[in-house]
Parts: C-alpha cells; sequence; structure tokens
C-alpha cells in the first residue's frame, strides 16, 4: 500500500508513515501465522448456529439488542466455572473482537501516556496513535521475559493513565505470575491509573487467570476474546472483565449497535457450546510441547511458551529468509519483526508435521549454500 497521499486528501500527518496492520494472508499448505485454533466447528456446532441465525433474520429490520446483555450475561457465567469468581453482565463488556475492547479503552481512558513492555502485542501502540494516546515501550529482559523492578520504575517514571501486560504474551508466550500482576497493580493506582491485562491466551495456560484480582483491585481490569481457544476468530468476539465503572465507561464510548444480532446469536451457540469447544485445549498444549522438542531437536532454540504459538530463534539464515523458504515450501508463519526470531502457531498434526518437514528441508538446506 502507497504512503504517498496527495495533497488534497486531509489525513493526520501522524497516520501517513503508517501501513494497515495485518498478518500476511497468503495462500500455503499450513497456515500457522496468526494463532488460530486450527480446529473447525462441528456439525453439531454449525447446524446449532445457522437455526440460532435464522430464527434473528426475520428480525434484521430491527437494530439488535444495544447492550448484548444475554451475551454478557453467559459470558459472565463462563468466567465465573473458569476462575470461581462472582461476575455479572454489570463486569462484563463485550465487542468486535478483543482489538475493539482495546480501541475503546484508548477513547476512555488515553487522556495521559500509555505504557507497555515489548515485544508484545504491536496492536497496543497502534490503537494507541491511532487514537492519539502518547505511547512509551518499556523493555523486557534480555531473554525477553517480564522484568518486574524495571516495570514498576517506568510506571513511577512515566505515571501513565494505561499501562498494559499480556499474559500469555505474545509473541513470546511466556506468563507474568499473579503475585507481579497484584504487585504492579498497587503501583499502577498511586498515579490514579489502569492496569489492563491482555488474556487473549489464558485458556492454554495453567496460570490462574487475573479477573481474580478484580474485586480487590479495582483499576485491574483484563481483555480475553473468543478468537483464540473458543476457535472463533471469523465470528468477532471480544469482551472485558472489570469493576462495573470500568463497563460504564465503554458504555460511553462504544458505537451504537456495534455487536450485530448475527454476531450476538453465534456467539451465544458458542459459549453454550463451550465444553466442546475447548476439549481441544489439551490437544494444542501436548502437541506444543511435542513441537517444542522438535524444534529442540533440530538445533533451534525454543522460548518456553504457555500459549498456542512458540517464537524460535538460533538459525543462521535472516528471519525474513528462512521464512520465504518455509513458505516456498508451503508452510506460513510468522516474521514478528524480532531479529533472529520466528512464530509459529500450533495447528493439526498434519500442518505441525509439515512445518517440521519444511524447517528441515529449509535448515539443510542453508547449510549446502
Amino acid at each position: 500500500m502507497s504512503t504517498n497521499w496527495p495533497a488534497w486528501l486531509p489525513l493526520r500527518g501522524d497516520l501517513q508513515p503508517l501501513s494497515p496492520y495485518g498478518a500476511p494472508q497468503i495462500p500455503a499448505d499450513a497456515l500457522l501465522n496468526t494463532n488460530e485454533n486450527p480446529y473447525p466447528p462441528s456439525e453439531e456446532l454449525i447446524e446449532a448456529i445457522t437455526k440460532a441465525v435464522a430464527s434473528v433474520a426475520g428480525t434484521l429490520n430491527r437494530y439488535p439488542d444495544r447492550d448484548a446483555t444475554g451475551l454478557r450475561s453467559l459470558l459472565a457465567i463462563f468466567i465465573n466455572e473458569l476462575s470461581d469468581t462472582k461476575f455479572s453482565a454489570e463486569n462484563i463488556w463485550a465487542a468486535n473482537g478483543s482489538n475493539e475492547v482495546i480501541q475503546s479503552i484508548f477513547l476512555a481512558f488515553g487522556k495521559g501516556a500509555a505504557l507497555g513492555f515489548t515485544p508484545s502485542y504491536s496492536m497496543h501502540p497502534i490503537i494507541a496513535q491511532i487514537t492519539g494516546t502518547k505511547w512509551i515501550h518499556g523493555k523486557r529482559n534480555p531473554d525477553l521475559t517480564f522484568n518486574l523492578p524495571e516495570a514498576i520504575q517506568e510506571v513511577e517514571k512515566h505515571e501513565p493513565t494505561l499501562t498494559f501486560i499480556t499474559t500469555p504474551n505474545n509473541p513470546t508466550g511466556d506468563c507474568i505470575p499473579l503475585a507481579d500482576i497484584v504487585s504492579l497493580a498497587h503501583v499502577v493506582a498511586r498515579f490514579n491509573g489502569l492496569l489492563v491485562v491482555d488474556e487473549a491466551y489464558a485458556e492454554f495456560s495453567q496460570e490462574k487467570s487475573a479477573v481474580t484480582l478484580i474485586a480487590t483491585l479495582p483499576n485491574l481490569v483484563v481483555i480475553r476474546t473468543m478468537s483464540k481457544a473458543f476457535a472463533f476468530a471469523g465470528a468477532r468476539l471480544g469482551y472485558l472483565v472489570a469493576n462495573s465503572h470500568v463497563k460504564d465507561a465503554m458504555m460511553l464510548v462504544r458505537l451504537p449497535y456495534h455487536l450485530s444480532a448475527l454476531t450476538q446469536a453465534a456467539a451465544t451457540v458458542a459459549i453454550n457450546f463451550r465444553s466442546q469447544l475447548l476439549s481441544n485445549i489439551a490437544r494444542l498444549v501436548d502437541s506444543r510441547e511435542i513441537m517444542s522438542k522438535k524444534l529442540k531437536a533440530l538445533g533451534l532454540d525454543a522460548i518456553p511458551s504457555s500459549a498456542n504459538f512458540i517464537l524460535f530463534t538460533g538459525f543462521a539464515p535472516s528471519a525474513p529468509q528462512l521464512w520465504q523458504e518455509l513458505l516456498d515450501r508451503g508452510v506460513l508463519i510468522r516474521d514478528v519483526g524480532l531479529f533472529g526470531y520466528l512464530r509459529v502457531t500450533i495447528g493439526t498434526e498434519t500442518e505441525n508435521t509439515a512445518f517440521i518437514s519444511a524447517l528441515t528441508e529449509a535448515l539443510k538446506s542453508g547449510e549446502k549454500k
């Protein structure tokens, strides 16, 4: 996409150098670049969604439930089952994917600086810039793990209104212990800030969710999604869990009727099928551990992951070069822009085998050059 904008177009100056966000959408035999759940919905679930959508199709001349109350109530039940909490719809706000949740947080609270610890989810700073919020790049350790003392120093130095952490972190896959989250939340609170915990991959982790801290830490906001573990990326449904006052603030900045009746109907069915949809988590975790061992057997360094992907390094070619060689062999993974690192999503057994085979060939080919 060209960034040579015409003079007559009154595009904001800070947006002119940007390119649209998005992983490459390239045909490949094994699509392992966007951390999707590789297992499609069952025939039973497809039939149930079809019936639910058909049931609301006759009312599409009317606006949907503006507050998505029924859906939010079900999401609260789901979170309560997972974490032994006592949330209601008043603690949940649902949106068009977790990215809309993030954007709405910036719209409501982005009056000061926002701080994150990179490398982490790349949309946090992008949405900050788009919404006109100053973004500060805090650092992680040289091995890419989270550094609590340094994070506290950054908060004390910059006094951000919004502080973002991601656990399990994307693209590294590591988790931040609850004790660290508690410590950081207390420091953030000293400056009347919110600590936003992005838990897009939480279901793949053994770590207890930060939602368990909200009752005693009202400045804590947890973001979740149905795109990953729920295998519902195409439906676009993200949500936050927070103190009810945070939810009320989201209502101020939301677009009217932002969740269609079709989305609400499909997501409601998916939540009711949660046991079936989440049954593949253990399968993917097992595949992740097998994949990690195979990467290490190839002489590579696989970063320990609690998500459905693995960041790896230790290869001789450049990351872009190895990425291209894998694509030439029918396997699409992700170059996340970290020097010497690539990230692979855990796919089906067939896709994982194809990746290891292509990687083995590419590494051997590099040795001969």
